[in-house]
């Protein structure tokens, strides 16, 4: 017997059957644990460069850039 004949000649049983498969749709929707704003725990690495005395241009050039481009090569880490 051909699937769709059974559900054919059934309209009330496919009716209850849509039904119930909504019924359990939304009761599952509901169930689920949803949060507008969820906690998400990003892995970061925060570095600060000093040299005391040094200009902001001075520490971005010889202290900062040189550290950005050694993490750069590690594998496994996005800048």
């Amino acid at each position: 017997m051909n699937p769709s004949r059974l559900f054919i000649e059934r309209p009330v049983a496919t009716a209850l059957l849509m039904l119930a498969i909504l019924l359990s749709g939304l009761m599952a929707y509901r169930l689920l644990p949803l949060s507008a704003l969820p906690e998400v725990d990003y892995p970061t690495i925060s570095v600060t460069t000093l040299y005391p005395g040094a200009s902001p241009d001075v520490i971005s050039t010889t202290v900062t850039a040189p550290l950005e481009r050694q993490f750069g090569q590690m594998p496994g880490l996005n800048q």
